[in-house]
């Protein structure tokens, strides 16, 4: 049906000469949005955790084995470290942290390129410093971090404990007396490809997912609760595709904060598919920096762009914003002013995305004025506001529709900025997205 209507639109976009270009090239980015799909590498993931020393031509690396100890009190860094080394260095190794322990490690990074297939089996608890004056001042913003690695499999039933209670109760977000400072990362995988992250779909993470610098990852089947984005991806970032996530509580599925202190940042060809985001503050986002007046000095919103971007078959619950761009983003305790620079943002489709919005604005397009957004598609999309009325919002931004599109976003049919109102929805079925193997369960 869908292609009958785009031939039939087609035809009557031929007899208008006026414009023809630009509606020739609006199919152009539909058909790259709609046929963008990001290669999976036949990975092989382990159901049976139950590891002897080699087996199916594995070879075990017990961390146990090193020295670690397991009590949640005793440092096991080093044991960590060595087993890592091992491992690295092994051909079809599989790294293991065992079931029914707890392991304090410090920040520390693990380093490739390794050798092929590695599995990294996580089914201990792995658990982070809870002193924030005892951190490693030489890693004062990452705690786990992964690099140079390729085709590497990280999964387990296991937890990745942060133990941030204490750096929230610090932070200048929860006490403004409080003076701001960085907090470390959980889990950072940077400068790596056709990576591989998997867990059970019950399983509970306690810190969200933060990629950098990596081409070619996939990301499935996890269940994350944090108090900041549950999933995001920053600068250099490119063939990202996440499938099979639940994200609840936290701030959504972003790309970004781009930008920042006047960096280039380029992020391509994310495509997120299949997700449930339950009373989170953002949906699906992608957040930049434009100008920032803190502590006297001015930070510019820098260059780039993030381009080629689907967002498909997602479902919200009570979510605040389910559909963001947002090209004045301020983390800062000082009022944000408007600069001339800023990333580009364009090709970007969200299809398929229905659900209960918070807020009044269901989608928000604030582009900035001096770098607008462009090639917005929008399909299937039904949200609603269970006590109002819902709208879209749009400063800057360029795109078009088709389909269902609920609330109406004719004003990205132009340069027009303001609100465009809904009272109804016409009567047609919105395609719900699959999730059965969501589960739908609170943290």
């Amino acid at each position: 049906m869908d292609k009958l209507f785009l031939v039939s639109f087609l035809g009557l976009l031929i007899t208008h000469a006026v414009g023809g270009n630009m509606l020739y090239d609006k199919f152009n980015i539909l058909g790259e949005l709609e046929d963008l799909d990001i290669a999976e590498e036949d990975m092989e993931l382990f159901e049976d955790p139950s590891w002897i020393s080699e087996r199916g031509g594995k070879v075990l690396v017990n961390v146990d084995s090193f020295g670690a100890v397991g009590d949640g009190v005793s440092d096991d860094t080093e044991a960590f470290r060595k087993a890592w080394n091992t491992s690295c260095a092994t051909s079809k190794s599989v790294l293991l942290v065992p079931p029914g322990h707890r392991y304090l490690v410090n920040a520390t990074r693990f380093k490739g390129p390794c050798e092929e297939r590695l599995v990294v089996q996580i089914d201990g608890t792995i658990v982070a410093p809870d002193e924030p004056n005892d951190w490693d001042p030489n890693l004062p913003r990452n705690w786990l971090v992964f690099s140079k690695l390729e085709g590497v499999v990280f999964q387990g039933n296991g937890v990745i404990d942060g133990s941030g209670s204490k750096w929230w109760a610090s932070s200048c977000k929860k006490n403004k007396s409080n003076p701001c400072r960085g907090a470390p990362t959980a889990l950072t995988i940077d400068s790596s490809s056709s990576i591989k992250v998997s867990c059970p779909g019950d399983s509970p993470n306690t810190d969200g997912i933060h990629i950098t610098g990596s081409t070619n990852v996939v990301l499935q089947d996890s269940k994350i609760g944090t108090g900041d984005d549950c999933i995001s991806i920053v600068n250099a970032s490119s063939g990202i595709k996440m499938k099979r996530i639940y994200c609840g509580p936290g701030h959504g599925v972003s790309i970004g904060s781009l930008g920042k202190d006047n960096s280039t940042a380029i992020v391509t060809k994310v495509v997120l598919d299949t997700a449930l985001l339950r009373e989170t503050t953002n949906g699906v986002r992608i957040k930049t920096w434009q100008h920032v007046c803190s502590c006297g000095s001015l930070i510019k919103g820098g260059s780039g762009y993030v381009r080629g971007v689907r967002f498909e078959n997602v479902r919200m619950e009570d979510v605040a914003n389910p559909i963001i761009i947002d090209q004045f983003y301020c983390d800062s305790p000082k009022t944000c002013q408007n600069q001339t620079s800023a990333v580009q943002i364009s090709q970007i489709m969200y299809r398929n995305i229905s659900g209960t919005t918070k807020s009044k604005e269901a989608m928000k397009f604030a582009c900035s004025d001096t770098t607008p957004c462009s090639n917005i598609v929008l399909r299937n999309i039904n949200l609603e506001k269970k006590d109002g009325t819902a709208e879209t919002y749009c400063n800057s931004a360029q795109g078009f529709g088709y389909g269902i599109v609920h609330p109406s976003a004719d004003c990205l049919s132009s340069n027009d900025k303001g609100y465009i109102l809904i009272d109804h929805k016409e009567n047609s079925e919105l395609a719900e997205p699959t999730g059965d193997h969501i589960a739908h369960t609170e943290l």
